[in-house]
């Protein structure tokens, strides 16, 4: 079974993109490369990462920041595991701030990972993105997004495409000057073009939506 190394050359990317589609390539090159966060080489626990994701949606960065702050000190771990959130109860989880959706959706997670149903790093190595994203959005509060935010953000897979993502969306309706953002199934052949390098292209796209709108803060993405 093959490994699937963690991160890509940009280069090759941005030579391989602003050749394949001149549209893109003309905001890529208005743009500059793009070097992604050097997070690809950094080990992480995916059960704790998708903990943080759970926390972390619908919400502010500083508001989940401080909610995950309270629920790491009310376990006495900066780790969110199937036996560290066994420390609290419900109640305890509901006056961190945590809500009751997310507190059932935390429960599931570790009675999935105490399964054995969570593949961990090592196992994501040797797993192909449709078979990670498989595995996880059974899982209650995860989705394919998020999914898609771990397997670009995280573990550096170079061609994922997310198409459901409005930013990515809104960024190929200004490359390709449209009256209206394309729809999931249009962005996804829209995005043959560019693979095997999908993943570098969305952080374009998502840089092009911000530029056009001239976004003054960053966007808070889940696996951050």
């Amino acid at each position: 079974m093959p490994r699937h190394p963690r991160g890509f050359d940009t280069e090759a990317a941005y030579d391989h993109l602003s050749r394949r589609d001149r549209k893109l390539g003309t905001w890529m090159c208005k743009i500059g490369h793009i070097e992604p966060e050097p997070r690809w080489r950094r080990s992480f626990d995916p059960v704790d990462a998708l903990a943080r994701a759970i926390l972390f949606q619908q919400l502010s960065g500083k508001a989940a920041g401080t909610i995950v702050g309270r629920v790491e000190a009310a376990i006495g771990s900066r780790r969110l595991h199937a036996d560290t959130l066994s420390r609290i109860d419900d109640p305890g989880l509901r006056a961190c701030g945590v809500s009751g959706n997310k507190t059932l959706a935390l429960r599931d997670l570790a009675l999935r990972e105490a399964r054995g149903e969570v593949p961990d790093l090592r196992q994501m190595s040797r797993m192909h993105e449709d078979e990670i994203v498989a595995a996880l959005i059974p899982i209650r509060g995860i989705g394919r997004w998020t999914v898609e935010m771990m397997l670009m953000f995280r573990l550096g897979r170079p061609d994922v495409l997310p198409v459901d993502d409005l930013g990515v969306r809104k960024g190929a309706q200004l490359v390709d000057k449209r009256d209206a953002m394309p729809t999931p199934k249009e962005l996804l052949a829209r995005g043959e073009k560019w693979g095997p390098y999908r993943t570098y292209a969305s952080l374009y796209l998502w840089r092009i939506a911000d530029f056009a709108s001239e976004a003054k803060a960053a966007t808070n993405r889940s696996q951050d």
